[in-house]
């Protein structure tokens, strides 16, 4: 038996060695590694191999393998085992915890980790039933040197690791052995704090020996760490907090101060009672605030090299203030009575050394924030995504600072904006792509106005809620708006910010209603906004934004202040009409708010009569369109419809008779979107008795409620026929029949667009790479974005119609039975992402149709 042990133990070997040889070809890599797995699960040589394999004679890689095996017997064959057999195992790796090992300075940290492993895996099935001084063991392994005593700190940190934190054991096994910790924990916690003083001691003193005493003080606050974040407060806190002031200490130590802050940071950030977290107020005393200090007195840096391991601490320190200050707050002024600190200046003097932090600045390519970004960061996108959160965050502190001292910030917000309005634009060296002189995101002035823009609209938000009415800085405000609005730029990225600004600013307006007509002039000139003057060339996504903003502004000024833009109505509907009959080159989403905001602002009629007399014009000749007996045997047959949008059709992308047909498909939509809109939009007065007064009240229920009627139901009445039609029509385009009509062009229209897939798949482009290229798609990216939006907008008009016209849409004759036989016909062919919005949107329907019910 023994040579045989002695000859499978050299077969391991080599196959061990030809599986770690990098010249080995796989076929032979393939064929160790079966034969070392096969050995795992079927030999009967397994202990004894595994021990011999694991002697400290014996190379790395091969006692890895060795204590694998033994790991691997452990885990899957110990239920099998004799009692004898268990014993013998117990005391062979209590040996090799001993004396099977070399010292702690030359031993590799995998074989540390597989031993501890092995340790573990037999404590999780014998304690403490059947090791009951599994403990004392432990102990008393530390007395043998500092190789043993980390082995014992990593041992107690992965048996934490699986009972608490990962729960890798049965639930009745879990318990015991959390019972038993817990029972043992004030020893526990004794034994751990003694070996870190003593090592921490020894560090200091003995030069000679001291990387070994900082390697076992390091395993010792690891360990520390998998404890504190769930044992009783009453461990941490005891002895007057001596485990927090230890910690305060070790701060100002290199090579341990980051561990000590991690330690710090999970004891400060324990929840519970306010009672049991009272003691965490000492970390205010002068003693324990001056370590936490000086650890965070050289936060400020504009060296481009980065030690990473000091940044991590400098990281880990601010979190401890962070989560000081936190139990501060949650302690201050409640039932337990704790008072302000009388040291608090020097607590926010630390906060402040960290707010000057270089890793806080904006990412430009040559700012000393560049070097922790690439610490902190994998790639461009993780930064990105990161910054989006820290952005808001920034923006939160902002407001809470505004709401403090508003008219300060005021003052900061304005001079800040005029020095920006006198500045000359500054591209910087990454400039535009698509014009020269433009700026790219990362322009000086770009990053100067952006940030600008950020702080007044958090400023603007808090000022109006924290001041009264007599002390809001009007006049100044006026000043700031018609600098504004007499700023003139051709930069997309600079607009846009200056239309951010005036709307920011627009709240003011209210009090000088006589910048209402350079506001609706500065917004209805970025509508039509281009950087050239070749109208027909694809516009850039900043070009797009700039436009988009606009609207959107308009739609938002319509929205909040509707009967403050009631006086400028008709200068405001003479003024569409104007852009709508020149060459404007509007798209048809810019037509359509336009007409959403103007449907906004008529809801402030109060006169049914006359609102609806607006709406007949506004869409007369969107209803004459959509009614059309060409429309409507275009809606009424799938093979007319695909012929008339032209996705039968084989084309190339510079065809140019896909002219026709993309116009076929532009008429489509603008009447989709006009028609959501204004359904959207449309409202009867929320007064009860302005609503009886201007004729929109049709009767009252039999509870005495309130019958509205909807200024827009006669033209949603008209209209919804064909829309019905055309969902039904675009269900039957997944039947086989008409699927094979698509042309090889558009084959792949009705897949999921790469934009979606993106969005499911968490991946977002670059904006630097997109936001000043022309935005090209290919005629197969329009076909599928023109059934995407046109399908979705379809039930986005039904649930707006449920939710504006309520009454009047539920009680229409038949419509259960026509949108069963349209939004429902065909389902089993309809693929499941298009029945996404359906679902999403028809459910809004169901719901305000029960809360309607109810009233």
């Amino acid at each position: 038996m023994a040579d045989q042990g002695a000859a499978m133990c050299e077969q391991l070997i080599k196959a061990v060695n030809v599986m770690m040889d990098a010249e080995t070809s796989q076929i032979y890599r393939l064929e160790a590694l079966k034969f070392c797995e096969e050995f795992k699960e079927t030999s009967a040589f397994c202990v004894p191999c595994g021990l011999q394999l694991a002697d400290k004679a014996q190379p790395a890689v091969v006692r890895h393998f060795g204590l694998q095996i033994l790991e691997h017997v452990i885990k899957f064959r110990w239920n099998n085992m004799q009692q004898q057999e268990k014993v013998q195992l117990k005391e062979c790796a209590m040996q090799l915890l001993s004396k099977g090992t070399h010292s702690i300075l030359e031993e590799e940290s995998h074989i540390k980790d597989a031993l501890s492993r092995i340790t573990v895996e037999m404590i999780k099935r014998e304690w403490p039933q059947h090791w009951p001084d599994m403990l004392k063991e432990m102990e008393a392994l530390t007395s043998q040197g500092e190789a043993q005593t980390e082995l014992v700190m990593l041992i107690l940190l992965r048996l934490a690791e699986d009972v608490i934190t990962f729960q890798t054991l049965p639930t009745q096994r879990r318990r015991d052995i959390q019972h038993t910790l817990t029972q043992n924990m004030e020893s526990i916690f004794s034994f751990m704090m003694a070996i870190l003083h003593v090592n921490v001691e020894d560090y200091r003193k003995l030069v000679s020996v001291a990387r070994a005493h900082c390697r076992v003080a390091v395993a010792t606050l690891n360990t520390l760490a998998g404890y504190i974040d769930w044992v009783s407060l009453v461990y941490i806190t005891s002895g007057n907090c001596h485990l927090l002031e230890m910690l305060c200490l070790l701060l100002s130590e290199p090579d341990l101060q980051l561990e000590a802050a991690e330690c710090l940071l999970i004891a400060i950030s324990r929840k519970g009672k306010l009672e049991d977290r009272k003691p965490f107020m000492l970390l205010f005393d002068d003693v324990a605030i001056h370590y936490i200090l000086s650890g965070s007195s050289h936060t400020s840096t504009n060296s481009l090299q980065v030690v990473e391991r000091r940044y991590i601490f400098l990281k880990r320190l601010c979190q401890v203030l962070c989560a000081l200050g936190g139990q501060l707050c949650s302690l201050v002024g409640s039932d337990v009575e704790v008072e302000v600190p009388a040291n608090l200046s020097k607590y926010m003097e630390a906060i402040l050394a960290f707010t000057t932090h270089s890793s806080q600045g904006l990412l430009i390519d040559d700012n000393p924030s560049c070097g922790y970004s690439r610490v902190d960061f994998d790639s461009d996108e993780d930064f990105n995504l990161f910054f989006n959160s820290f952005r808001a965050q920034q923006g939160e502190v902002v407001r809470i600072a505004c709401r403090i001292v508003p008219l300060e910030a005021f003052q900061i917000a304005a001079e800040w904006l005029q020095y920006q309005i006198a500045s000359p634009i500054d591209t910087g060296d990454t400039t535009s792509k698509s014009a020269e002189g433009l700026c790219s995101l990362l322009s000086p002035s770009v990053v100067q106005w952006d940030a600008m823009t950020v702080f007044m609209e958090c400023m603007i938000a808090q000022i109006f809620k924290n001041l009264e009415e007599e002390k809001l800085p009007i006049d100044q405000s006026m000043e700031l708006l018609q600098a504004v609005l007499n700023y003139e730029t051709k930069d997309p990225l600079i607009l846009s910010c200056v239309l951010t600004n005036v709307s920011a600013l627009f709240p003011f307006v209210t009090r000088r209603q006589h910048f209402l007509p350079q506001i609706l002039y500065k917004l209805f000139k970025a509508i039509t906004f281009e950087v050239g003057q070749d109208n027909k060339a694809p516009r850039t996504r900043a070009v797009k934004n700039v436009r988009r903003h606009a609207c959107s502004s308009i739609i938002k000024i319509c929205r909040d202040y509707p009967q403050f833009i009631l006086p400028c109505f008709d200068m405001f509907y003479n003024h569409v009409k104007k852009l709508f009959s020149s060459d404007a080159s509007l798209t048809h989403m810019e037509k359509c708010s336009l007409m959403e905001a103007l449907v906004l602002i008529s809801n402030q009629f109060k006169d049914f009569a006359k609102q609806k007399a607006f709406l007949d014009e506004l869409m007369a000749s969107v209803v004459a369109e959509w009614t059309s007996e060409e429309i409507r045997h275009v809606l009424s047959d799938p093979a007319v419809f695909l012929s008339f949008v032209g996705a039968d059709q084989v084309v190339t992308e510079h065809s140019k008779d896909t002219d026709a047909t993309g116009l076929n498909r532009g008429r489509l939509s603008f009447c989709l979107y006009a028609m959501l809109g204004v359904v959207k939009r449309a409202r009867w007065p929320a007064d009860l008795e302005e609503a009886k007064a201007g004729g929109f009240v049709a009767g009252y229920t039999p509870a005495g409620a309130p019958i509205y009627r909807n200024p827009c139901t006669a033209h949603f009445l008209v209209l919804l026929p064909n829309l019905l039609l055309l969902i039904r029509t675009h269900n039957s385009l997944y039947m086989p029949e008409n699927m094979a009509r698509l042309s090889e062009t558009f084959a792949k229209a009705h897949e999921v667009m790469d934009a979606e897939k993106n969005v499911v798949l968490g991946l977002s482009q670059h904006l630097l790479d997109i936001y000043d290229s022309p935005v090209y798609r290919t005629n197969l990216e329009r076909m599928q974005g023109f059934f995407t939006t046109l399908y979705d907008n379809c039930f986005h008009v039904l649930g707006s119609a449920g939710q504006s016209l309520q009454q009047e849409f539920y009680t229409i004759s038949g419509l259960a039975e026509e949108i069963n036989r349209s939004a429902f016909f065909s389902l089993d062919h309809v693929p499941d992402h298009r029945l996404r919005p359906m679902i999403h949107i028809l459910f809004c329907v169901v719901k305000h149709q029960i809360k309607a019910s109810m009233t």
